[in-house]
């Protein structure tokens, strides 16, 4: 058994888009988790503790904006590193993703392996500032 690279929580409304991701990241040796909406999210992350969360922006319930703000105002959670991913492809919104503290954005129709390349580095930045 391969060494796991680290644990990712995939939160998307799409059934289809979660599972591609998350089969993806797993073929590649992360622990995957999903989420159907932002709410699903904040309700399983203390359970999950994931080093990466990749966050759709457009779901019902709790959008993807207000997910991420809410993870990055929570001291338990505001380490955790998220992937915002979205079809909305507006420097507003690649601004507003900065704003409130995002560590990466990628747009639909997205390159899993850019995705996949992307958790990678992002869960390696994490395990390194664990290991200080």
């Amino acid at each position: 058994m391969s060494e796991v690279l680290g644990k990712v929580l995939v939160v998307d409304d799409d059934e289809v888009i979660r599972q591609l991701i998350a089969v993806n990241l797993n073929l590649e040796g992360f622990e995957v988790a999903t989420a159907t909406d932002g709410q699903d999210c904040l309700d399983r992350v203390r359970e999950v503790m994931p080093d990466v969360i990749t966050l759709d922006v457009m779901m019902p319930y709790l959008d993807g904006w207000t997910t991420a703000e809410k993870l990055r105002t929570d001291e338990d959670t505001s380490h955790i590193k998220v992937v915002l991913i979205t079809a909305r492809a507006q420097d507003d919104d690649k601004r507003r993703g900065r704003g409130i503290g995002v560590d990466a954005y990628l747009t639909k129709p997205f390159d899993p392996a850019e995705l996949i390349e992307v958790v990678r580095d992002l869960a390696a930045r994490d395990q390194v500032r664990d290991q200080r």
